[in-house]
């Protein structure tokens, strides 16, 4: 096994002297205060380390059992800390995947030994942080795994059962050496300090509880995260999915909950109907409308071609933080569903260990000072910004006109004159990579629109909107649009199996180890695909949605409807030379599902617009297209990326 160079397994006895030394170099005064390291050091035995489980008192009864629900909670902390009185932060990962799916990209699961003592722990934050001074708690959320209760998906129970275990870690709840009964157990070695960390569902989680304000939570690090169930399962009423809530749940409960949770089934099923309206389950699971409640500080990471978690999601969670002045910090990156440990691995963790040491130890390490954003601009190429969006962002409207064929149009700020228009036929087969693919070809299925090539480059940092005067010919119509980068390029294939990434079978070891868990993970290396278009931008809706977006109505044939459909955030540089396009269509194929009628749709082209967030606003519109030629049509329809027929769930993609 390979092992960088930085990262060494340190004999026990060379922990014991260097913290000794540590020790005595904090007692010799001022001049040793000002040598101190800035970062936490690993000088804590793992091999030593204290390994246990408790079963913290939700004070929830979520399977309706009489009695309060209990959840599994493992622990590895290092045992010098305790003994010399001192107390310790802890980094928690709270999830529903321990036992039926796994965590991380070798779909690591806990283990026991032959006493239920915790053996292995998903993930290599045990490896490295518990010798630099940090507890690892890993939770079973209610329902799965060890716990008791139901899984709720995002709801009362699942948040409740992780802040329950931040409660106890704070000194305010009970703790049992058992799941039935026991003897209570207090955390007297945490000082109180919890960060939460995670992806997909776990990053959910995070986000759900410190938007209950919980105190004790210093920091989340929301990996893919939701930060709103509905917009998982719906956009603007338009299914994304086939299933709801229910079918996750089936996933994820443990044996013995599928015997109790019928009746947490059925609540999940009634509560999410397949229509796309907008229910009192969805507000129960909608963080974004409590981000005035968070006090933890948030590093967000997200793909921008996450057709799981889509970027949506961090794009509202983001901007409402933004309004309630939340500490934050943000990594995008072009991948799909995809930890940063397989995308970035050296930098990943060297960053990770400072966010921890600044929010959890307190160092003064210049975390908190730092660029703000970290955006990947090609694979493996990343570039900073001091704010995100990016400094100079505005919105800056955009109009779709007509072109020289019907359906191949033209996009720039002039506005369409009264009366024209384009139209399509909603074409369910067809995908955003077969409309991209005949940008410049009359096609029956799309209406495009796209600049000539730009003369400097485009930068579009954020989220954007399109409003459309939509006329259909049936009752019942969905809408798609979306940004294209019409050029060639090398990116990362986010639509294979790996979603950008590829599987090595080398490995680097990540802190320290035991036979039982090595701390030792496959290396990755970055799966790209030379492409003639990039789609960066997405946004789908229910016309039907058009008076009010939680709620959707039958459509009148041949009367008008105007709606805005919200585009995902993203951050995308289109380069001098290449095109700038808006396509507006019918089902994208593999993202949406499609309505229960085909419609031929009309655009009303002189009350359609796009108002996106260009750095640099309208005057660098300007610029770039200042003087464009008018572009020749395509002489071959260009390679890109196809979403997959079937997109995974979260499960799938955890």
């Amino acid at each position: 096994m390979t092992k960088p160079a930085r990262i060494l397994r340190i004999p026990f006895t060379v922990l014991v002297v260097a913290a000794v030394a540590a020790l005595l170099s904090a007692l010799t005064g001022p001049a040793a205060a000002q040598a101190a390291p800035r970062e936490s050091r690993p000088v804590y035995s793992y091999d030593h380390a204290i390994r246990e489980s408790v079963w913290v008192d939700t004070r929830l009864d979520g399977d309706a059992d009489g009695r309060t629900d209990r959840v599994a909670v493992d622990i590895v902390r290092p045992a010098e800390p305790a003994q010399q009185g001192r107390r310790i932060p802890v980094i928690m990962d709270a999830s529903p995947y321990y036992s039926c799916c796994g965590r991380g990209n070798e779909s690591q699961k806990k283990t026991y030994d032959d006493h239920g003592r915790p053996l292995q722990f998903p993930l290599y934050y045990d490896n490295y942080f518990v010798p630099r001074g940090y507890a690892t708690v890993l939770v079973d959320l209610a329902g799965t795994n060890r716990s008791d209760g139901c899984t709720d998906v995002g709801g009362r129970s699942d948040v409740g059962s992780a802040k329950a275990v931040i409660d106890w870690l704070g000194g305010r709840g009970r703790a049992y050496t058992a799941r039935t009964g026991g003897t209570p157990v207090t955390a007297d070695w945490s000082n109180g300090s919890t960060g939460m960390i995670g992806k997909s569902w776990d990053a959910t989680i995070a986000n759900g509880v410190a938007a209950t304000g919980v105190k004790g939570l210093k920091t989340i690090v929301p990996i893919a995260g939701i930060s709103s169930w509905y917009d998982y399962y719906f956009a603007q009423g338009a299914p994304l999915y086939d299933s709801g809530p229910d079918a996750l749940a089936d996933l994820v409960n443990s044996p013995d909950a599928h015997q109790r949770c019928a009746a947490m089934q059925k609540k999940l099923a009634d509560g999410a109907p397949r229509s796309g309206d907008w229910t009192a389950l969805w507000s129960e699971r909608d963080y974004v409308r409590h981000a005035d409640r968070v006090r933890a500080s948030v590093f967000m990471v997200h793909g921008m071609q996450d057709l799981n978690v889509r970027t949506r999601h961090a794009g509202q969670w983001w901007d409402a933080l933004a309004r309630h002045g939340v500490e934050r910090k943000i990594w995008l990156s072009q991948t799909g569903h995809v930890d940063p440990f397989d995308f970035r691995r050296g930098e990943w963790v060297t960053t990770l260990h400072h966010w921890f040491d600044h929010y959890l130890m307190g160092y003064d390490n210049g975390i908190d000072r730092a660029p703000m954003a970290d955006v990947e601009r090609s694979p493996g190429t990343w570039s900073t910004d001091p704010q995100w969006p990016a400094p100079g962002t505005r919105t800056t409207t955009l109009r779709p006109r007509g072109g020289s064929a019907p359906g191949v149009g033209v996009l720039g700020t002039t506005k369409a004159p009264h009366g024209a228009s384009a139209a399509f036929t909603d074409d369910p087969k067809l995908s955003e990579a077969d409309w991209a693919a005949r940008i410049d070809e009359p096609t029956p299925a799309k209406a495009g629109f796209s600049t000539a090539p730009l003369r400097a480059p485009l930068r579009l940092s954020g989220s954007g909107k399109v409003t459309v005067t939509a006329t259909p010919s049936t009752t019942t119509a969905h809408l798609s649009a979306v940004l294209v980068d019409l050029g060639p390029d090398t990116i990362r294939n986010y639509a294979a199996d790996g979603e950008g990434i590829t599987t090595l079978g080398t490995r680097t070891c990540w802190g320290a180890g035991t036979p039982g868990d090595t701390g030792c993970f496959k290396e990755t290396a970055a799966d790209t695909r030379k492409v003639g278009y990039t789609v960066f931008s997405r946004g789908w809706a229910d016309l039907g949605t058009y008076a009010d977006p939680h709620k959707g109505r039958p459509l009148t044939p041949g009367k008008p409807y105007t709606l805005t459909l919200d585009l995902a955030a993203s951050d995308h540089l289109v380069p001098a030379g290449h095109r700038l396009a808006l396509i507006v269509a019918g089902t994208d194929a593999g993202l949406i599902d499609p309505p229960a009628s085909t419609p031929r749709l009309t655009l009303d082209l002189s009350r359609t617009v796009a108002q996106l967030p260009l750095t640099g606003g309208a005057p660098a519109f300007a610029r770039a297209t200042a003087g464009a030629p008018r572009h020749p049509a395509a002489a071959a329809p260009p390679a890109g990326i196809a979403p997959p027929h079937v997109i995974s769930r979260l499960p799938a993609g955890g």
